[in-house]
């Protein structure tokens, strides 16, 4: 049974023999790109050809939200708002009560996710990481204008439009960061962020975009965040929350993704800090179905061939088990449909409308 469940990064903006050799591998499925991986758009698209070719089935991912969060910016690529936009858009209109003006917010969310996919796969990427769902409690620096907005039917709604709009340009999507990141201050790369709320609290509140966008979503990220009255591990490593409350109570039957394992807040586990490899086997064995580790190719990449060994020999051992499910979740997070080039999209109606659409 094969089951690739690793996401990994490289270094540069050209395939190394390394990189070649490591993206082979049948125990990975797939590459998260970064800014340094950019130069220029011919670069990328000649960079996603070479990985295509390499691997027809390989997943090429990127954190692409708008914001300050978007990794290419430069060479015709569209400058998308930060969430709040949409959101501040949709909360003006519900003061002015006005139904034309939640429409045009619902509009330039949808148009915020075809020119976000269009683009990213026109130059050859797959699949982005977004939206976030979390919500703006207004003490989270990490999530901050990332958030749609306070109100989870608000999200729930404009994320719904953003994920219409990626699948309108043939791009998947993933919800983040499950059951919600926006609540604590402290920022999981840095730090292991603790919410003491009730699980009912949170599943009234920040979990409820989640339920709502049942059937729309095709991918969640749990949150390196541990909600102490529900388990004493981060969302990411909880059986409970991945298994029993996402799945079971919440009914996502797409593919859940850990957050990256090079963050501090994912390594953190009963009382001692794991070795990637560890972190891959619980994020796995607690339900993820795919494990991402990012920044870890700079240098000579050792970290990431002692993970694809440590997998390899932690499934020899039995101590892993590839899981077909888990497989065909990924397949289906590759595009369907062939991309319009770039050249075509620059005068596509239905790219040219959605960038008179953007706030």
């Amino acid at each position: 049974m094969q089951h690739a469940p690793l996401i990994l990064d490289i270094a540069g903006t050209l395939l190394t023999d390394d990189d070649r050799r490591r993206l082979s591998h049948p125990l990975v499925g797939g590459m998260i790109l970064f800014s340094r991986n950019w130069q220029d758009r011919a670069q990328l698209t000649a960079l996603c050809a070479e990985i295509h070719a390499l691997r027809p089935d390989l997943l090429i991912c990127v954190d692409h939200e708008g914001g300050r969060v978007q990794r290419f910016k430069t060479d015709g690529f569209t400058h998308l708002p930060p969430m709040r936009a949409l959101g501040d858009l949709w909360l003006k209109a519900e003061e002015k009560r006005s139904g034309e003006g939640a429409m045009a917010a619902m509009a330039a969310a949808t148009a915020c996710g075809y020119v976000l996919g269009a683009e990213l796969r026109a130059c050859g990427v797959d699949f982005s990481f977004t939206p976030v769902l979390d919500l703006d409690h207004g003490g989270s620096g990490v999530i901050g204008d990332r958030a749609f907005a306070r109100d989870p039917r608000v999200v729930a709604m404009l994320a719904r439009c953003v994920a219409q709009g990626l699948l309108q340009a043939g791009m998947a999507h993933c919800g983040k960061h499950f059951p919600g990141h926006g609540f604590v201050r402290a920022d999981s790369h840095t730090d292991t962020p603790v919410d003491r709320r009730s699980l009912k609290a949170i599943l009234a509140d920040d979990a409820q975009p989640y339920r709502w966008l049942d059937g729309v979503l095709t991918a969640v990220m749990p949150a390196h965040v541990v909600y102490t009255k529900v388990d004493a591990r981060p969302a990411g490593f909880s059986p409970r929350w991945l298994q029993d409350i996402l799945r079971g109570q919440l009914g996502f039957d797409g593919a859940v993704f850990s957050d990256d394992l090079s963050m501090a807040g994912a390594r953190q586990l009963d009382g001692r800090t794991l070795s990637y490899t560890e972190a891959a086997l619980a994020a796995l064995q607690a339900g993820c179905d795919l494990a991402l580790l990012c920044n870890q190719s700079l240098g000579e990449g050792a970290v990431l061939d002692k993970l694809i060994d440590g997998l390899a020999q932690a499934q020899i051992e039995g101590r892993w088990q590839p899981s077909e499910a888990s497989e065909q979740r990924r397949l289906a997070l590759l595009p369907r449909s062939p991309a319009t080039d770039w050249d075509a999209l620059m005068t596509q109606p239905a790219y040219m409308q959605a960038l008179w659409k953007l706030p």
